[in-house]
C-alpha cells in the first residue's frame, strides 16, 4: 500500500511518534494526550488491515479515489496533532498549565477533522465489512470525544490555575501581589502539579524547567515571559522563606540565649500560624471548610480570586466555597493571646538580664536584646498584650537611655540605632515619654544626629519629631549646641530623601515656637524670622532686624534674606524704634556684592542718603548725639558697600529729588560732611567716593564734581597724612583716580599748596607703607603735571637712581607700583636732561624697559615702557646733535666722541646705521644697539591701541628729520631690513580712523619719500586704498596732509596729480 497510497506512509510515521511517546510515559500525567494516543493505536490497526487489503494492487490507479483523498486528509491532520502534542513533552508541567486552553482547542479541532476524514474513508471501502466497521466506529468515537483538562492524580483546579497564571501575565498588573496571595498561588499550583506545598526545591525546579523550555523555543509571547518572571519573583528564596518555614524555627535566631525550658514554652503551635502568611494570627477566622486563616490574609486571597474571574476557594484544601463566611475563632484567639503574653514575659526577663550586665555583655548580645525588644514592640501592634507597659515596668527604658548616655562611644552605630528604635517605639507609652523627657532625650537624639549610619540618624530625627509637640522639648532642642544646624543640614541635603523629609518636619514644628526664631535663623532657617519681619508689629520687626544685624550669615543666606525682606527693612527705616536695627541688618546684607542691585531696587539709597546727609534730626528730642552719629555711620557704611562695585546704583535715584549717587548735589554734600564726620563715618564716606569715582560710567563726572566743589580737592588731600591707614589708603586711591581724569594742573596745584609732592615721594620710598599707598602715590606723582625744576630739585637724581634700580630688580612687573614708578620715570626722561645719560648707561635702562615689553601682560606697563624707550631714543638723538663736534655725550654713546671727552679713542667699530657714528653694542640710548626694535615691533600687534601708538612713536624716533641726506636712506634701508616698515604699513592698513592711524601715517609718509620704497609699494593696492580713505576721512588736517603726501610719493610712479618725479624732488628736503 505504501507504493499505491503515498499518504499512508506519512500517517504511519505520525502514529508511530504519538504511540511511542505514550509508551515512553510522556503522557502519564495527562488524560487528554492519553485519550488521543488511544485513538492513534486504533488507527494503527486500521492502517495494518488496509495494507493487507490493497497489497495486491500494482498501481495507484486501481485504488479508489475516496481512499486516496481521505488518506491525504488523515495524514495532514495527524501531522498537526503531533505538533500539538509536543507541548506534553516539555520538561515543565507549568507549561501545560499555561497553554491548556489553546492545546485543548487545537486537539479538539484535529480530532474532529480526523473523524470526518475517517467517515469518508469508510464510505470508500465497502468490500471489507470488518475493516469498514472499525473505521466507522473510530470515526464515531473521535467525533464524540470531548477533551477536558484533568490531570490523572488531581481531579480539579486546572482551569483555575490556568486563569491565575494568565492573570499574572497581564501587562496591566503592575503591583506585586502580597504575601497571602503569593502563598495561595503557590498552594494552588503545587496541588495541580502534584507537589507538596512545602517542597520548595521541586517548585523551583519546575520554574527553572519552564525557563529552559521557553529559551529553547521562540514561539512564546510576552504574556508567557511575564508569567515566568512573576513565578520567579514569588519563588525567590528570600521572599519564599519569609512566608514558608517550619513552626519550630520561628524564634530560632533571637532565642539562642534562652534556656531550653523557656525556649520550649515560646515555640508556637502549628495551628497558631496562618497557612497563608505563616505568622501568628491576630484575628483568626474559620471558613466553611473548617480551615482557619488570618482575616486580612484570606480577604486578600478572595479579592484576587474575584480579580481572576473565578469562584473563591479554600487555599489549603482547594475546595470551591459556596459562600464567603468568616467566623471568628474565639477560642484560638484567646489561646494565642495567652501564649503571646507568656512569650513576652520570658523575653523581657532575658532582655533585662542582658542590658543590666553592660560590662560583660558583648555588642552582639546587646544588639540581640535590642532586636528582641523591637520585635516585642512590633508584635504589640498585632497582639496587644500590654507589652509597652511591661517593658516600662521592667526598667528596659531606663537601661536603654543609660546605655546611650554612658556608653554611646562604646557601641557600634547599628547598636545605637536599635536603641533609638526601642525608644521611638516606646513613645506611644505616655509614662515612658514623660520619663524620656526628664532624662534629656532631646540631647541624646541630637548627639545621634552625628552618627555614622543613616539608620541611627533617621531614628534620632524620628524621636525628635515625636517630642516636637512638647514646647519644653522644642526649647531644649533649640538650646542644644549644633542641634538645629545639624537638622538644617539634613533638610538641605538630597542624599537621603526620607531623612530630609523627617528633618524638614522637625524644623517646621520648631518654627511654631516663637522663642526659637533666633536659634533657627542661626541654623540657616529664616522662614519664621522673615515672616515676623513682614507681618509683625514695629517692635517685633525691630527685634527681627536686630537678630539679622547681629548674625554671621553665609552668602547664600544673605541673598535669600535680601530678596525676601529688603523692602521690609527699608520701610523699617522710617520708624524711630527700628531704624538702628534695620541699618545694622542692611549693613550685614550689603556686605555681599550681589545684593547691591537687590537693595537698590528696594529704594534703599534715598532713605540712606536722607539719614546721612540731611541736616534734620531724625530722632526725637531726647535722641543723643551719639545715636545720631551711629545712624550716620551705619548709613554711610551701607552705601559704601553698595557702590563698592559698578552696577545698578549708577542709574538709580539716590535721594528724594531723584539725583543719582554720582550727581553734583550728592558728591558736594558728601565732601561737605567729610571734615565734620566721625572717623568711622569719614572712612565710609571716603569709601563711597572711591566707589563712585571708580565706576566707568560715573568716574568722569565725579572727578569733575570733586574738582569743582569748594575746597573738595583740599579736603581729600589733607587725608593723605591721616593717622589711620584705612583713611590714608582711600584718600590716596581717590586722588589717584582724580589724577587720571581731573585737570592735572588743578590737582598738582593743590598738592603743591599742601607740600605733598615730597610726601608722595617719601611714601613711595617708605618700605613700611602698604603696597596700595606706595602704588597710589607713584601713580599720582606720575599723572600730575610737574615742572622740570620740580623734577630736578624735589624728586632729584637719587630718586631717579632708585626708580631705575627698582625697575631693574623688581620681578613683579604686573603691579600697580611698577606702573606708577614708570610714569614718574617719564617725568625725568621727558625733560631731556643730558645729565641723566650716564645714569641710564649705569643701570642699562633701555634693556630694562625692553624686558618689561616682553615680560608683562599689563597694557599700561607696556605703554609706559614704550614711552620710556621713545624718550631715551629722543635723548640719544639730541646728544648726537649736540655732540657735533665736541658736545657732551654719554660716556658710551659714540666711540668718536670719547676722544673729545676722554682725550683718547678706542678701537673704531662700524658706524651705527641710525646715528652714523660707531655706537657701541648695548648702547642704552640707541634702539638698534639695545635690541629694542623687535620687542617694539611685537607690541604693534597688541590689542590695546594705546600700546600700539606708544610703539609707533618709539619707532618713529629712528627716522631723522632731514630726509634729503644719505643718512635718511641708510636708516630707511636698515629698518626696512628689520621689517619695521612692513609692520607699520600693515598696522596702518588695518587701523581705523583715530590716533593709531594718525601716528602710523606720519611714519608711512616719511618712509615713502625713499624712491626705492615708493617704487616697491606703488602697486600695493591695500596701502593705496587705505591712504585714499585716510585722505577722505582723516580725523585731522595733519592726517589728510600726510595721506596726500604719501599718495603723491606713490604717484611718482603712477602719475598721480599730473606731477613728475622731478617736480617733487624739492619736497623731499622738507
Amino acid at each position: 500500500m505504501a507504493s499505491s497510497i503515498p499518504a499512508a506512509a506519512c500517517t504511519r510515521r505520525s502514529l508511530s511518534i504519538i504511540i511511542r511517546a505514550d509508551d515512553d510515559h510522556c503522557y502519564s500525567d495527562w488524560e487528554n494526550p492519553k485519550q488521543f494516543s488511544g485513538f492513534a493505536k486504533r488507527m494503527e490497526v486500521i492502517m495494518h488491515q488496509m495494507i493487507g487489503l490493497f497489497h495486491g494492487l500494482e498501481s495507484r490507479e486501481h485504488v479508489p479515489v475516496g481512499v486516496i483523498t481521505s488518506m491525504k486528509g488523515i495524514a495532514a491532520e495527524f501531522e498537526k496533532a503531533v505538533e500539538v502534542l509536543e507541548v506534553f513533552k516539555c520538561r515543565s508541567k507549568i507549561m501545560v498549565l499555561i497553554r491548556c486552553k489553546e492545546v485543548c482547542r487545537l486537539l479538539q479541532e484535529r480530532t474532529s477533522q480526523i473523524a470526518a476524514w475517517l467517515a469518508l474513508l469508510g464510505s470508500a471501502i465497502d468490500d471489507a465489512p470488518e475493516l469498514h466497521k472499525k473505521i466507522i466506529y473510530l470515526s464515531r468515537d473521535m467525533k464524540q470525544a470531548h477533551f477536558h483538562w484533568k490531570i490523572v492524580k488531581v481531579t480539579e483546579n486546572e482551569e483555575r490555575v490556568h486563569q491565575m497564571l494568565q492573570e499574572e501575565g497581564r501587562e496591566a498588573r503592575r503591583k506585586t501581589s502580597n504575601k497571602a496571595v503569593q502563598s495561595g498561588i503557590v498552594m494552588d499550583m503545587a496541588r495541580v502539579l502534584g507537589v507538596e506545598f512545602s517542597n520548595y526545591e521541586e517548585l523551583v525546579n519546575q520554574v527553572m524547567l519552564l525557563r529552559d523550555d521557553m529559551s529553547d523555543n521562540s514561539a512564546f509571547d510576552d504574556t508567557d515571559w511575564r508569567i515566568l518572571k512573576s513565578l520567579e519573583a514569588i519563588l525567590d528564596r528570600d521572599n519564599y522563606n519569609n512566608w514558608l518555614f517550619e513552626p519550630h524555627n520561628i524564634e530560632a535566631e533571637i532565642m539562642e540565649f534562652f534556656n531550653p525550658e523557656d525556649a520550649r514554652q515560646m515555640i508556637s503551635l502549628k495551628n497558631f500560624l496562618c497557612p497563608l502568611t505563616q505568622e501568628v494570627m491576630k484575628e483568626p477566622v474559620v471558613l466553611e471548610t473548617g480551615q482557619t486563616y488570618e482575616r486580612i490574609a484570606i480577604q486578600h486571597w478572595f479579592q484576587r480570586c474575584a480579580e481572576d474571574g473565578r469562584k473563591p476557594i479554600c487555599p489549603v484544601s482547594g475546595t470551591v466555597l459556596n459562600q464567603i463566611s468568616l467566623k471568628p475563632n474565639i477560642g484560638l484567639a484567646g489561646a494565642i493571646e495567652e501564649w503571646v503574653s507568656r512569650c513576652v514575659d520570658i523575653k523581657i526577663k532575658y532582655i533585662v538580664q542582658c542590658l543590666s550586665d553592660e560590662d560583660s555583655a558583648s555588642d552582639d548580645k546587646v544588639e540581640q536584646a535590642l532586636d528582641a525588644t523591637c520585635k516585642i514592640l512590633l508584635e504589640e501592634d498585632h497582639h496587644p498584650v500590654g507589652s509597652r507597659c511591661k517593658i516600662r515596668k521592667s526598667g528596659i527604658v531606663i537601661l536603654v537611655i543609660g546605655m546611650l548616655k554612658n556608653g554611646a562611644n562604646r557601641y557600634r552605630s547599628v547598636v545605637r540605632s536599635k536603641a533609638l528604635m526601642v525608644l521611638f517605639s516606646m513613645v506611644k507609652d505616655d509614662e515612658s515619654k514623660v520619663f524620656m523627657l526628664e532624662e534629656g532625650i532631646s540631647r541624646l537624639a541630637i548627639h545621634s544626629l552625628t552618627g555614622s549610619s543613616d539608620n541611627e540618624r533617621e531614628y534620632a530625627v524620628k524621636l525628635l519629631l515625636e517630642f516636637c509637640n512638647d514646647e519644653t522639648c522644642c526649647t531644649n532642642i533649640a538650646a542644644e549646641k549644633g542641634g538645629l544646624l545639624l537638622l538644617s543640614s539634613m533638610a538641605d541635603s538630597h542624599e537621603n530623601p526620607s531623612l530630609t523629609h523627617l528633618a524638614v518636619q522637625v524644623l517646621k514644628c520648631m518654627e511654631r515656637i516663637e522663642g526659637n526664631i533666633k536659634e533657627l535663623a542661626e541654623a540657616g532657617r529664616f522662614e519664621s524670622l522673615l515672616k515676623e519681619l513682614h507681618e509683625g508689629s514695629d517692635e517685633v520687626k525691630a527685634e527681627m532686624a536686630s537678630i539679622l544685624g547681629s548674625m554671621t550669615l553665609t552668602n547664600t543666606s544673605k541673598e535669600q534674606i535680601a530678596r525676601c525682606s529688603s523692602k521690609d527693612l527699608v520701610e523699617l527705616l522710617s520708624t524711630i524704634s527700628g531704624r538702628e536695627a534695620s541699618l545694622k541688618a542692611l549693613y550685614n546684607l550689603s556686605s555681599l556684592d550681589d545684593n547691591a542691585s537687590i537693595l537698590v531696587d528696594s529704594a534703599v539709597l534715598p532713605a540712606l542718603t536722607d539719614i546721612l546727609i540731611s541736616q534734620t534730626n531724625h530722632q526725637n528730642n531726647e535722641s543723643s548725639a551719639e545715636q545720631i552719629q551711629l545712624l550716620k555711620e551705619l548709613s554711610a557704611a551701607v552705601i559704601a558697600n553698595i557702590v563698592a562695585n559698578p552696577g545698578h546704583w549708577e542709574l538709580a535715584p539716590a535721594d528724594s529729588e531723584g539725583n543719582p549717587m554720582q550727581s553734583q548735589v550728592i558728591v558736594h554734600n558728601l565732601l561737605a560732611l567729610l571734615p565734620r564726620a566721625s572717623p568711622k563715618c569719614q572712612l565710609s564716606i571716603l569709601q563711597i567716593l572711591c566707589g563712585v569715582a571708580s565706576s566707568p560710567q560715573a568716574s568722569e563726572c565725579v572727578s569733575t564734581h570733586i574738582a569743582s566743589s569748594m575746597g573738595g580737592l583740599k579736603i581729600i588731600v589733607r587725608f593723605l597724612k591721616h593717622p589711620r591707614v584705612e583713611h590714608r589708603s582711600h584718600a590716596f586711591r581717590i586722588i589717584r583716580m582724580l589724577s587720571r581724569r581731573s585737570p592735572s594742573e588743578e590737582l598738582a596745584s593743590e598738592i603743591r599748596a599742601h607740600h605733598k609732592i615730597q610726601c608722595l615721594k617719601d611714601k613711595i620710598l617708605d618700605n613700611q607703607a602698604t603696597e596700595a599707598e606706595r602704588s597710589d602715590s607713584a601713580c599720582i606723582l606720575a599723572n600730575i603735571t610737574l615742572s622740570d625744576n620740580e623734577v630736578k630739585s624735589v624728586l632729584g637724581e637719587n630718586f631717579l637712581r632708585w626708580i631705575m634700580t627698582s625697575l631693574k630688580d623688581n620681578e613683579h612687573h604686573e603691579s600697580m607700583l611698577t606702573e606708577g614708578i614708570l610714569g614718574v620715570l617719564l617725568h625725568f626722561l621727558k625733560s631731556q636732561d643730558t645729565e641723566i645719560a650716564s645714569i641710564v648707561e649705569q643701570v642699562n635702562l633701555m634693556s630694562v624697559l625692553c624686558e618689561l615689553l616682553v615680560s608683562t601682560s599689563k597694557t599700561k606697563v607696556k605703554q609706559l615702557a614704550a614711552n620710556g624707550l621713545e624718550c631715551l631714543s629722543q635723548l640719544g638723538n639730541a646728544l648726537f646733535v649736540a655732540g657735533m663736534p665736541g658736545a657732551h655725550k654719554s660716556n658710551k654713546f659714540c666711540s668718536s666722541l670719547k676722544f673729545i671727552i676722554c682725550g683718547k679713542a678706542s678701537a673704531a667699530p662700524a658706524n651705527c646705521p641710525i646715528h652714523n657714528f660707531p655706537c657701541e653694542e648695548e648702547n642704552q640710548l640707541c634702539l638698534l644697539k639695545s635690541d629694542c626694535i623687535k620687542p617694539l615691533m611685537d607690541i604693534l600687534k597688541d590689542k590695546d591701541t594705546d600700546v600700539q601708538v606708544a610703539s609707533i612713536q618709539a619707532l618713529s624716533t629712528l627716522l631723522p628729520h632731514d630726509t634729503s641726506t644719505n643718512v635718511f636712506k641708510r636708516v630707511v634701508d636698515e629698518i626696512d631690513r628689520m621689517s619695521v616698515i612692513d609692520g607699520v604699513i600693515s598696522l596702518f592698513i588695518e587701523a581705523r580712523p583715530g590716533e593709531v592711524q594718525d601716528k602710523a601715517i606720519w611714519m608711512v609718509e616719511r618712509v615713502l619719500r625713499s624712491e626705492g620704497l615708493s617704487l616697491r609699494h606703488s602697486l600695493n593696492q591695500p596701502l593705496v586704498i587705505a591712504l585714499v580713505e585716510a585722505f577722505k576721512h582723516g580725523g585731522c588736517g595733519t592726517t589728510k596732509k600726510h595721506a596726500q603726501g604719501a599718495l603723491t610719493n606713490l604717484k611718482q610712479i603712477s602719475g598721480f596729480g599730473g606731477k613728475t618725479a622731478t617736480q617733487t624732488k624739492g619736497r623731499k628736503s622738507e
